[in-house]
Order: C-alpha cells, then structure tokens, then sequence
C-alpha cells in the first residue's frame, strides 16, 4: 500500500467506523486538479447504505481532511456503497467472496498479463488463488492494481 494511502486511511476508517458504519475501502487517483478521493462504505443495518449515509461521512470525513490538510492541491471527495461490482482492498474482502468472478489489474504483468478474469478459488497467505479458464495463478496482493468483483445476472 502505498504511504499516502496508508496516511489517508489511518485519517479515514476511525471517522467512518465511528459514525457506525463499516469502512470497506478507498482510492486516491491524482490527477492534478482532476484528483478524485474516493470512499466506500457500508451500512450494517438491514437498510443497506443510502445518500444520507454517504452524505453524513462526506461531511465529516471532509472536517478532517480540512484540519489535517493530507492531500495538497484540489481533489473531488467521493462517498459512496461498494455496490454491486464491489472493489477489493483486503485479503479479508477476497476471503469474503470466494466462488465470485473477479476482475483485476495487476501494477506489473504476471506471466506476460495484467489483466484477469476469472473465478476467486481461494486465498493463501498474502496471494489470491484466480482461476482464469482451467488454469489457476496465484496472484500477490501486492501486486494488485484494482480488482471488482464481476456481477452476475
């Protein structure tokens, strides 16, 4: 994870996780005054999450990105649910959804790709296991760009 990400989230999770809702994950894309701060949350009631929720962390959350001041420049803050393409951050998150199609972007290629589609089999240690047609790789977290997971209808 890199140090500004690590920085924000540090700033970040206790805000969310204290107004009582679950902290899924994060993305912070700079692009110069195009950068975009991006927030997922859930809502742990049977309610699920809604604009109020989002709208309720986004006040707060920009309280103390105001005070602390993490991010120099302009940026966009968005809050928003996983839905249902969810982003995965966390070996957790991937442990969660086991079975799922998932797809993903690796910062450097793994056996000449970047790109994979396939179904999550497994987690071992700090690696997801994907498998991609009838081959399965084992994947670093590290490695990870982005990964969602794909929605079946």
């Amino acid at each position: 994870m890199a140090g500004k990400d690590a920085v924000l989230i540090e700033l970040i999770r206790p805000v969310v996780e204290g107004l009582g809702y679950h902290f899924w994950g994060m993305e912070y894309l700079s692009q110069g005054k195009d950068s975009v701060l991006r927030i997922f949350i859930e809502n742990p009631s049977e309610n699920g999450t809604d604009v109020e929720d989002c709208a309720k962390v986004s006040r707060q959350v920009s309280s103390i990105l105001d005070v602390e001041d993490p991010i120099t420049g302009e940026y966009n803050l968005e809050v928003s649910s996983p839905g249902l393409d969810r982003p995965l951050f966390e070996l957790d998150q991937y442990k969660e959804y086991i079975g799922a199609l998932v797809s993903l972007r690796l910062r450097v290629p793994f056996d000449g790709r970047r790109k994979f589609k396939g179904q999550l089999t497994g987690v071992e240690g700090e690696d997801i296991v994907l498998r991609v047609d009838q081959e399965e790789y084992l994947l670093p977290i590290d490695l990870i760009d982005k990964a969602n997971i794909v929605p079946e209808f």
